[in-house]
């Protein structure tokens, strides 16, 4: 007990790193861990290979025509391109982008992107700049190191969008987005950050107290595991506020912090999180982009997949009958099982030695506490319990504003509604917001992923406004039926399979 009374001290002066953060980080010599990489990244080898692939060298690598009238003043490249050339650059091996008419060529530079290399391969041969600007809180520093990859722009008589986007939706998100960030929608709020993080703290502390006060019998094992799948759960929504970065205004003290909950208060690893989770919002509910709706052949969502599955006879499971089982494979084996698995594999591969650590550090933390009351494999089935039951939290939170909504191949839309057309938000309430870590407001987050939690409620009214103008759906749940629209949906996607499979 006093053993972990002083590790939660310990762990409280992390707290107070939240207020004195982003007073540390104003000074100059504060740099993030983003900004460093990128730099050092575009220092090495690659900038020279982009400066010449800039000039005639373009040419080689994409076939682009070369328009001297149309270079601006000031330009060191006068190549122009046309949507069908840059889209020709969109294989594994060849890849362009176009952010706010720029173009640049990324081919060799997206296995070293911090952000991790999918995020950026799933805009190839399109335009990112909503992406680029969703992701990065310090767009206009990035801009510099994306020098060295630029290659040209669009033509002058090609829109700014591409595959027919709607360029009044692209228009009119930009002024919102505009217009939140006048707001100060973007300013992350301290107290709120601080309290959090000291209620799980305190939840720490309370797991331990009952065990201290009341023995390890069948109740108070019970009200531990519950008290500690609360403080789980809480430290899953904490992380992620770390995990996008907006938290502070530099992404160092984003970065520490995140591998600290995430990893030694949760047991997990930041870079798995972030490969996965970015990729989940720069494409979220698309098949072959979307890691989330990647069901490896154990359920069929959507419309389509199911249908496609049925004309191919494809039957790995009964999945007439997913939204049933989905509530033995599902809730109870993600954490548990799946992610657990996931985690240590990506580690050990990808050599993550400082994510290996701090994932190290939460065990030893976990038995040297535990292992006193119950044993080394009493202490391990404490910790199952914890999972399973912080996993069914998990599922039902995560899945309530995804699966129910449209999940289909690419279609090339604007970001506004791509991102409606994937997420919805759950009714607002005290209990609600907390809960769900605020991700009751989906579709906020989604839009917004850089912008603190406690601000989407501030948010949504502009969103809501900005899709009635443009005929977007905007959905809103109560938290019982978005929980009943999970099962609704597997069991609606379940009998388009069986159908097809029969009939077609």
């Amino acid at each position: 007990m006093y053993a972990h009374v002083m590790y939660c001290i310990l762990m409280s002066f992390f707290s107070i790193v939240l207020y004195c953060g982003p007073i540390i980080s104003a000074f100059p010599f504060q740099a993030s861990v983003y900004q460093c990489a990128f730099a050092l990244q575009l220092r090495g080898a690659a900038a020279p290979r982009w400066r010449r692939a800039s000039g005639s060298g373009a040419a080689k690598m994409g076939g682009g025509r070369r328009h001297p009238e149309a270079a601006p003043s000031g330009s060191r490249d006068s190549s122009v391109y046309t949507w069908e050339e840059v889209q020709r650059h969109r294989s594994r091996n060849d890849q362009w982008i176009v952010i706010e008419r720029k173009v640049y060529n990324v081919t060799e530079w997206i296995k070293r992107h911090p952000g991790g290399y999918r995020v950026i391969t799933h805009y190839a041969g399109e335009d990112a700049t909503d992406a680029f600007v969703a992701f990065h809180p310090d767009p206009g520093f990035v801009r510099k190191f994306l020098k060295p990859l630029l290659i040209g722009e669009l033509a002058p008589l090609e829109p700014s969008q591409d595959h027919q986007k709607n360029a009044m939706v692209v228009q009119d998100f930009r002024a919102l987005r505009e217009q939140v960030e006048k707001k100060g929608l973007f300013r992350a709020d301290a107290t709120f950050f601080c309290l959090h993080l000291g209620h799980i703290l305190l939840l720490e502390m309370l797991s331990l107290l009952v065990l201290w006060t009341w023995g390890t019998g069948w109740i108070p094992s019970l009200m531990c595991a519950v008290v500690l799948s609360t403080s789980q759960a809480q430290a899953g929504w904490l992380q992620h506020d770390f995990g996008h970065l907006s938290v502070f205004k530099t992404s160092y003290w984003n970065h520490l912090l995140h591998k600290f909950v995430v990893g030694h208060i949760k047991g997990a690893s930041a870079c798995w999180w972030n490969h996965l989770h970015f990729q989940h919002h720069a494409k979220p509910n698309i098949f072959g982009k979307d890691p989330d709706v990647n069901t490896q052949h154990v359920f069929v969502v959507g419309n389509t997949q199911p249908v496609e599955y049925g004309i191919k006879k494809i039957k790995y499971l009964p999945y007439n009958h997913q939204h049933q089982y989905f509530f033995l494979i599902g809730p109870p084996l993600i954490i548990p099982v799946i992610f657990n698995l996931q985690i240590v594999r990506t580690m050990l591969s990808q050599r993550l030695w400082v994510d290996l650590a701090w994932w190290t550090s939460f065990y030893m933390r976990f038995f040297y506490c535990y292992v006193p009351f119950y044993g080394v494999w009493g202490s391990v089935l404490l910790l199952t319990c914890i999972r399973f039951l912080e996993s069914h939290w998990f599922v039902w939170v995560t899945q309530m504003n995804h699966i129910p909504m449209n999940i289909d191949h690419e279609a090339h839309q604007d970001w506004l509604t791509m991102q409606l057309s994937a997420t919805c938000n759950v009714e607002q309430s005290p209990f609600n917001d907390w809960f769900s870590g605020h991700l009751n407001f989906q579709i906020e987050h989604h839009l917004f992923p850089t912008m603190p939690r406690h601000n989407y409620q501030r948010a949504a009214p502009m969103v809501r406004a900005l899709c009635e103008k443009h005929g977007i759906p905007y959905q809103v749940k109560s938290l019982w039926c978005a929980f009943a629209d999970i099962v609704g949906s597997l069991r609606k996607s379940g009998g388009l399979w069986l159908d097809a499979y029969l009939h077609k």
